[in-house]
């Protein structure tokens, strides 16, 4: 024994400090990953705010009322009848009656009138922006640049994120563009991914765990799932685009049920159903997984006390796993709500300014609106696709809150059980 613990201590040493060397590379490893996923936030909360250069197309001194030296007269100085009085003046009787919505522009409320104005007769137009940190630490020097670049322009501190951009449609103009459509068409989406790939993912996982016998075509069936897994979306676009918008038109465009709002079946049924297929396997592995964590004894007991498979399954082993269950979902529908690739083949919209309003709506989501938008030449859209980025962002982490409160709730039942 003495010799054993004398041969035993020097490897003893050796080993703590191999220990200490992988924690400092794991310690190293987290902090890396932390910096970037901090950096990557901030350079996109850096693109949401900061100084813009604005020029109206038509000069304030052509359309707005003058005062006695020949000025014109400050926007905000003017009165509701003076801007309905230049609305009329200014704009044609169409656009205008599209704008009164079947009202007296009179009775509008002024800010309202105000906006119009500027929209519609003034016509701003974006000549140049800059990020929040210039604007923050050299406010003089972008002064100084915005003179030189235009003598007519002027200099507006701008939050692109803001409640018009959530309420406000699709539009060509960065200034007036918002997210609505596609923050919809992104819930409505998701929602109904889950609402489909969860039972059907959770149930298969129940079958392949309690149910399938150990034999060649349940192995084959187990090996080609994980297979899936690793699949790339864009090939789930391309079956969704065979299945479910061309082989069942008649039923995912609506036209079955006497829904015929799109006409085809580039809907948010088929973008739906894709998605489900897209991240079915990864919650089938979870549930697998989550459903063989549970002991033995929990189904051996269940058994003894006389109680058959199924209710084995939904008063033990479900309620037991179903916490592990909801972190894969949460985890599936993390990359459900980025996906692009499979909703470009299946035919999103990169241009709608139509909300959806049902499952059978031609539709857009978020990462395809954003995706449109840094496609752009325009500086001013990269401001607008990070302000859709932070939406982006919080629609997930809502909806990854919600399947974690479920999830505690499920470890807090079981804890008291």
């Amino acid at each position: 024994m003495k010799h054993q613990a004398q041969g035993f201590m020097p490897n003893l040493g050796a080993r703590h400090g191999r220990g200490r060397l992988m924690l400092i590379i794991f310690v190293s490893a987290t902090i890396f990953a932390v910096l970037c996923l901090a950096s990557l936030l901030v350079s996109i909360l850096n693109q949401t705010a900061g100084y813009v250069l604005l020029e109206y197309e038509n000069p304030e001194a052509e359309v707005l009322p003058l005062d006695e030296e020949g000025r014109p007269l400050p926007i905000a100085s003017l009165s509701a009848d003076q801007l309905a009085q230049v609305l009329t003046e200014h704009i044609s009787a169409r656009r205008l009656h599209a704008l009164a919505q079947g009202s007296v522009l009179t009775e509008r409320p002024r800010r309202e009138l105000e906006e119009l104005v500027v929209a519609e007769v003034l016509v701003p137009d974006v000549i140049k922006t800059w990020t929040f940190f210039d604007s923050l630490f050299a406010r003089k020097a972008i002064f100084e640049e915005a003179g030189e670049i235009s003598d007519e322009g002027f200099l507006t501190f701008r939050f692109w994120l803001n409640p018009k951009f959530m309420s406000q449609a699709q539009s060509s103009e960065a200034l007036y563009a918002g997210v609505r459509s596609a923050t919809l068409g992104s819930f409505m989406t998701i929602l109904l991914t889950i609402l489909v790939a969860f039972p059907l993912g959770v149930g298969a996982a129940v079958y392949l765990e309690e149910y399938a016998k150990d034999n060649a075509f349940n192995r084959v069936i187990q090996t080609n799932i994980y297979n899936l897994a690793g699949v790339p979306s864009i090939i789930y676009g391309m079956l969704g685009l065979g299945i479910f918008v061309r082989a069942l038109e008649p039923l995912t465009s609506g036209a079955l049920l006497g829904f015929a709002e799109a006409g085809n079946g580039r809907t948010i049924l088929s973008a739906s159903l894709t998605l489900a297929l897209l991240i079915l396997p990864i919650i089938i592995i979870n549930a697998q997984e989550a459903l063989r964590a549970v002991p033995r004894s929990f189904r051996e007991s269940g058994y003894a006390l006389g109680a058959t498979r199924w209710q084995v399954i939904w008063h033990h082993v479900l309620p037991a796993s179903m916490d592990r269950i909801l972190t894969g979902t949460v985890l599936a529908l993390s990359r459900a709500v980025g996906e692009t690739a499979p909703l470009v083949v299946v035919g999103a919209s990169t241009f709608l300014s139509k909300d959806p309003t049902s499952i059978f709506s031609k539709f857009t989501t978020l990462p395809i609106q954003i995706y449109q938008w840094t496609a752009r030449p325009q500086t001013e859209f990269r401001n607008i696709a990070a302000a859709a980025i932070v939406v982006l962002m919080v629609l997930l982490l809502s909806l990854n809150a919600s399947a974690i409160f479920f999830r505690n709730k499920f470890r807090k039942e079981k804890r008291l059980g």
